[in-house]
């Protein structure tokens, strides 16, 4: 079966005197070289699929099987109230980081289909930053770190869907604040022909490789898949700006990890 693939895929011996004939050679050849792109892809597809499978199974059977376990205690009869407090609380999170989870999945599956829905308009890029940041006062506050804020006063506006623009901007922040070992820095700047908002944190711990693989979907760089995230915020980030033609991309500089949205004007 083998030899029979390896016979299939090999190309035309162009070698040939009659011009037709190896004008026609060149066109197979060029069929098979799409062909071979197109299994190719297929292959990287399917075992995507299967990563993403067992991921989704890993990162629901964990706080399942934790909400169960706690269902349990809570029926037996000699549990004391101060316990029954503390499972119910176990209980609760644990539905609440399923939702979480659930909620991610729908999402990046809706931004993802060719028909999601976008609203393109003017916005003024200043004020919905500064929009977004207001609502996460209460995180920065959390992990005692403080957002520092490089805007020009005059407004900078961008051709986007707001909604789209604020949830591209907050899952940077998530990831920002739950991953920074120091203060975060945003920065808004004007090109000639494009606008940059540029998202960094101190990242020591970051390896290029992380990098490489930040936007892959369910990937995380904590890779026993105990952190809060489900590994989905930065994959959605980068569909979303790229439904908007627009580009997000990473890099680690000086320990610093570096995001990068682009727009064109």
């Amino acid at each position: 079966m083998t030899n029979q693939l390896k016979q299939k895929n090999r190309k035309i011996n162009l070698s040939f005197i009659d011009k037709d004939i190896e004008k026609l050679a060149k066109e197979i050849n060029k069929q098979i070289d799409l062909t071979n792109t197109a299994n190719a892809e297929k292959k990287r597809t399917e075992n995507e699929l299967k990563q993403a499978v067992a991921n989704i199974s890993h990162d629901i059977r964990t706080p399942m099987t934790s909400i169960l376990g706690y269902v349990q205690f809570l029926e037996l009869d000699d549990i004391t109230s101060k316990e029954r407090v503390s499972y119910t609380a176990i209980v609760k999170n644990g539905a609440l980081r399923l939702k979480t989870l659930l909620e991610d999945f729908f999402e990046l599956s809706i931004v993802e289909s060719t028909e999601f829905p976008l609203k393109i308009e003017r916005v003024t890029l200043n004020n919905l930053v500064l929009e977004v940041l207001v609502g996460f006062y209460e995180e920065f506050h959390q992990k005692g770190l403080e957002p520092i804020i490089q805007i020009l006063e005059q407004d900078i506006q961008i051709t986007a869907d707001v909604s789209a623009v604020k949830r591209v901007i907050e899952n940077l922040l998530i990831n920002a604040i739950r991953h920074s070992e120091g203060n975060v820095v945003l920065f808004l700047e004007q090109q000639d022909k494009f606008i940059q908002l540029i998202i960094s944190n101190p990242a020591p711990l970051l390896q290029e490789n992380d990098v490489a693989h930040l936007f892959d979907r369910f990937y995380k760089v904590d890779q026993t898949r105990t952190g809060k995230g489900t590994g989905l915020g930065l994959s959605i980030a980068k569909s979303l700006m790229m439904k908007m033609n627009g580009s997000l991309t990473a890099e680690l500089k000086e320990k610093q990890l570096v995001m990068t949205c682009t727009w064109k004007t």
